[in-house]
C-alpha cells in the first residue's frame, strides 16, 4: 500500500521538488530578509511569497525563519514565512492534487494563506514586545537545532537577466544541489509518511475512524475535524509532504474536508518542531507558538471549509483508491520513468560539483562555513 501510493505521486514529487530548486536558485535570502523587517500587510504578503518559493522541509523551514528573524526580519513575518514555506509549496499541492484532487489544493492555496492572516492578527493583537525581547535573546544564542545547515546555505545565481541565470552552468550545478538537499531534509519524513499511512490503511478498520470523526452526526464531524487534525498531526511525528499520505487516510476513514486541511496545516506543531522551538526561542515563546498556531490552523479549516460549503465546491465524500491502485504501463508510468531520468541527470551534476561535501558539511557543522564560502566554492567547481 505504501509503494503503491508512492508510485502514483512520484513525478509530482519530482517536479515539485524541481521547480522549488529553480525558484530558490534565482531568489536570493538577502532579498528575503530585506523585505521582511515590518510587521505590516506589505510584510505578510512578502512572507507568504518567498515562504512558497522555498523548501518545503518542516525543519528546514524553522531553522530558515531564525535565521531571517536575526538577521532583521521582524519575529511575525519570520513565523509566517516558515508557515508558508511548508503550506504553499510547489510539491505539497501537487501531491494533493494526485491524490485527493483539486477542490483539495484549492482548500490549501486559500487556506494558507487566510491561515498566515489569522496567524498576522493573532501577532498583532497578543504577542506582547516582552516576550518578543526574550525569544531575541534566546535567538541569538544560536542553540542548534536541525537543518540548521540548510538555513544558512545561500547558492542562488544573482548576476544577470532571468534567463542567463537560469540557463546557466552555474544555475544548473546550484539547481541540483538545491534539490537534493531538499530530498535530503525531507526523504525521512516522506517515507515515514508513506508506511505509516500503509500501515494504517492495512491495520486500521474504517470503522474505528468513523466512529472517532462522528460521521455519523454531520455537524458534529464538521467542527470536530478541524479541531482534532492539527491534534493527530503533533502526535504523528511526521511533517510536510509526509501528511499527504495520512490525510488520504484520514479522508477515507471520515474526516471531513476542514480536517483534512487543518491536518496538514499541523505539520508545524509535532512535537520535534515544539522542542526547537524552545531551544530556539525559549519556553514561554514556545506555549505561545503552540497555542497561537493551533488557533489558526483550526478556524483556518473550519473556515475554509464553511466558504467552499458556501460556494458549493466541497467534494462530496468519496473514497480515495490510491492504495489499491497497482502500478501499470499508463501515463503515470511513463512520467516516472520520466521523473528518474531527471532526478539521474541532476544527480550526475550534484556528485560531479561536490554535493556530497556539501551535504556533510551541512551535517557537520550547520551553519559553520558562510554562505559565501560555499557559493563560492561551487563556482569554482563549475568552472573548473
Amino acid at each position: 500500500m505504501a509503494f503503491a501510493m508512492f508510485w502514483e505521486v512520484l513525478w509530482p514529487l519530482a517536479l515539485g521538488f524541481l521547480l522549488s530548486a529553480v525558484v530558490q536558485t534565482v531568489v536570493p535570502k538577502t532579498a528575503v530578509t530585506r523585505t521582511l523587517g515590518r510587521a505590516d500587510l506589505r510584510g505578510l504578503a512578502f512572507a507568504c511569497a518567498f515562504g512558497a518559493a522555498s523548501s518545503s522541509c518542516s525543519y528546514a523551514a524553522v531553522a530558515v525563519a531564525r535565521a531571517l528573524y536575526r538577521r532583521g526580519a521582524s519575529f511575525a513575518n519570520a513565523i509566517i514565512f516558515e508557515f508558508a514555506s511548508t503550506n504553499l509549496v510547489f510539491e505539497l499541492g501537487l501531491v494533493l492534487l494526485i491524490l485527493l484532487g483539486w477542490q483539495f489544493l484549492s482548500a490549501e492555496l486559500a487556506g494558507g494563506l487566510l491561515m498566515a492572516l489569522i496567524l498576522w492578527l493573532l501577532f498583532k493583537f497578543t504577542l506582547r514586545p516582552r516576550l518578543v525581547d526574550e525569544a531575541r535573546e534566546q535567538a541569538e544564542k544560536g542553540v542548534p537545532g536541525r537543518m540548521e545547515g540548510h538555513g544558512a546555505m545561500d547558492m542562488s545565481v544573482t548576476e544577470g537577466p532571468l534567463l542567463k541565470r537560469l540557463f546557466s552552468p552555474q544555475a544548473f550545478t546550484a539547481i541540483s544541489h538545491y534539490f537534493f538537499m531538499d530530498l535530503s531534509s525531507l526523504y525521512l519524513d516522506m517515507g515515514g509518511g508513506f508506511l505509516i499511512a500503509g500501515a494504517l490503511a492495512a491495520w486500521v478498520p474504517e470503522s474505528f475512524w468513523r466512529a472517532f470523526f462522528l460521521t455519523d452526526h454531520p455537524v458534529l464531524n464538521e467542527f470536530w475535524s478541524p479541531l482534532i487534525g492539527p491534534v493527530i498531526a503533533m502526535l504523528s511525528f511526521v511533517c510536510s509532504v509526509g501528511n499527504v499520505p495520512l490525510a488520504v487516510v484520514l479522508w477515507n476513514g471520515g474526516i471531513s474536508f476542514g480536517g483534512v486541511i487543518a491536518f496538514i496545516f499541523g505539520d508545524l506543531l509535532i512535537l520535534p518542531i515544539l522542542n526547537i522551538y524552545r531551544k530556539y526561542y525559549g519556553g514561554r515563546m514556545s506555549l505561545y507558538l503552540l497555542g497561537v498556531s493551533y488557533a489558526a490552523m483550526a478556524v483556518a479549516g473550519l473556515l475554509i471549509a464553511g466558504l467552499f460549503q458556501l460556494l458549493g465546491l466541497a467534494p462530496a465524500h468519496f473514497h480515495a483508491a490510491v492504495f489499491e491502485t497497482r502500478p501499470g504501463w499508463d501515463y503515470t508510468t511513463w512520467l516516472d520513468l520520466a521523473a528518474l531520468v531527471l532526478v539521474a541527470l541532476l544527480g550526475w551534476r550534484f556528485l560531479g560539483t561536490g554535493g556530497p561535501e556539501m551535504l556533510r558539511m551541512m551535517a557537520a557543522s550547520g551553519t559553520g562555513h558562510s554562505e559565501h564560502e560555499h557559493h563560492h566554492g561551487s563556482d569554482q567547481r563549475q568552472d573548473h
